[in-house]
């Protein structure tokens, strides 16, 4: 990775870190001018806070930074990339793996930039002028793949949608399929209702590119099961129950769910996790037009159940029906599904927390304690059975927006549920079904406004998390 500086790079300016509290007994250490010119300058190593340092011959000697100093966040390092003076840098002092790794991350991200349509105003902006050198006790590797798959999440999401359609939404999957020598398969527009995908098919066909059913395959044949289904709403006007402007304005991230899990896969891949994994992206865009789904239409669905259209506005959970019935139809060890589905998940959670469902307790712990430990937390809302009789349709078996408007991150997520087949085991010669282990995660995948590490725009969340989990559960 170009913002990783080798030692063969050349020397480093150093960057030491303090608290608040500790300030004082930093610069008592130091010498002198270093403590002089750090009350002159009024530093008090608030987190995030540097200090540039000046050496006896006015240029730079290294940099101060404030850290927090109740609880380490990875994101004091995060304005470090963007706002330094061109050079390489190299975190200073006695940091343990965990710190190390989190302000190097901190940092990468912070670097992201979205410019694709951008033209340079000069060389040097083409140039990475600002690099860090990786920390002796740091994982490289760990620390390259959590970039690259965050910075692939966030240029699918932001790229508008005029050129991330479906077909380019597709691409960009076999893209990563032919970089890791994985199975790519792709179904196509009218080949949806011939391979039993109804669902999807009725979403996507108002449009003028046809929908879509992506489909990876990754590992040996007879490893651990995981499979991945992600979102992927290209972009989404509402169909016939239209949004309103301010509605519609950021729909090109409502593929943010797909996003995840490529940038999920990437990250299993490139670590060579020993699974068999499947990723499952059902590619639309939700239109209007002559033939697009009405309010009140009943789709059928791969597993013969029939969705009542409340709301033409609700379909995401629509296309996810048919590919999470083809998900379970395999018995994975467990299903992970990402998507951009509620409004009620982000009046619950706000923006910058996803909300997260799951039906096994041992498998929710893992992600929410790997949510902890990477800094990239979810928070878990209930699968409130009480509320099922409100998903049920009356002309059709289901509906996808119940009348009440209440917990509609929850009713969404059991409207999912019903298209999880059983886990068939063989215990004491008789035929046991449990249900297979599943997360839902509804997310925001946008950053409404920049924050250190964080910049306005796509965004990668819990996806760390969720990666850390899986490499616990199946580490060498």
């Amino acid at each position: 990775m170009a913002l990783l500086a080798a030692e063969s790079d050349g020397p480093a300016f150093p960057v030491s870190t303090v608290s608040k509290d500790g300030l004082a007994e930093w610069c008592g250490a130091q010498p002198p001018e270093i403590g002089a010119w750090i009350r002159t300058t009024g530093f008090k190593a608030h987190p995030g806070e540097f200090s540039l340092l000046p050496d006896g011959s006015g240029g730079l000697f290294g940099v101060l930074l404030g850290l927090s100093a109740d609880q380490f966040s990875m994101w004091d390092a995060g304005d470090l990339a963007r706002k330094l003076p061109d050079g390489i840098y190299a975190l200073a002092g006695e940091l343990d793996a965990k710190r190390a790794m989190g302000l190097s991350l901190g940092w990468l991200l912070g670097a992201y930039e979205f410019n694709r349509y951008k033209e340079p105003k000069s060389d040097a902006d083409q140039s990475i002028g600002v690099r860090l050198r990786c920390p002796e006790n740091c994982d490289r590797e760990l620390l390259e793949n959590s970039a690259t798959a965050s910075f692939l999440v966030r240029d699918l999401i932001n790229t508008p949608a005029g050129d991330m359609g479906p077909a380019a939404l597709a691409e960009a999957a076999k893209e990563l399929a032919t970089t890791h020598d994985a199975e790519f398969s792709v179904i196509v527009g009218d080949d949806l209702l011939a391979a039993n995908y109804p669902a999807i098919h009725a979403v996507g066909r108002a449009a003028a590119e046809a929908p879509r059913l992506v489909d990876l395959i990754w590992g040996e044949p007879d490893a651990p099961k995981v499979t991945l289904v992600g979102k992927g709403v290209c972009f989404d006007t509402g169909g016939l129950d239209l949004k309103p402007s301010g509605g519609m304005k950021l729909m090109k991230k409502d593929m943010g769910g797909a996003a995840h899990v490529l940038g999920l896969a990437q990250m299993i891949m490139a670590a060579k996790i020993p699974v068999r994994l499947r990723v499952l992206i059902p590619a639309v865009e939700n239109s209007v037009s002559a033939n697009a789904i009405r309010p009140l239409d009943v789709v059928p669905t791969r597993n013969g159940k029939t969705v009542e259209i409340g709301n033409t506005d609700a379909e995401g959970r629509v296309i996810l029906a048919d590919v999470l019935a083809e998900a379970s139809s395999e018995e994975p060890d467990f299903i992970v599904d990402y998507a951009t589905l509620t409004g009620a998940a982000r009046v619950a959670l706000g923006t910058e927390l996803p909300a997260l469902f799951c039906n096994d307790e041992n498998f929710a712990n893992a992600i929410l304690a790997a949510g902890v430990t990477t800094q990239d937390q979810l928070w878990r809302l209930p699968l409130w059975h009480g509320y099922k009789k409100s998903i049920e349709g009356k002309t059709a078996d289901l509906t996808n927006a119940p009348e009440s408007g209440f917990g509609g991150a929850i009713t969404a997520a059991l409207f999912l549920q019903e298209f999880l087949a059983g886990k068939s085991t063989d215990k004491n010669a008789q035929k046991i079904t449990a249900a297979i282990p599943w997360a839902h995660i509804d997310l925001m995948a946008w950053n409404l406004s920049s924050k250190p590490g964080r910049p306005e725009g796509g965004e990668a969340m819990s996806m760390r998390a969720l990666f850390s989990a899986i490499a616990q559960l199946y580490s060498r």
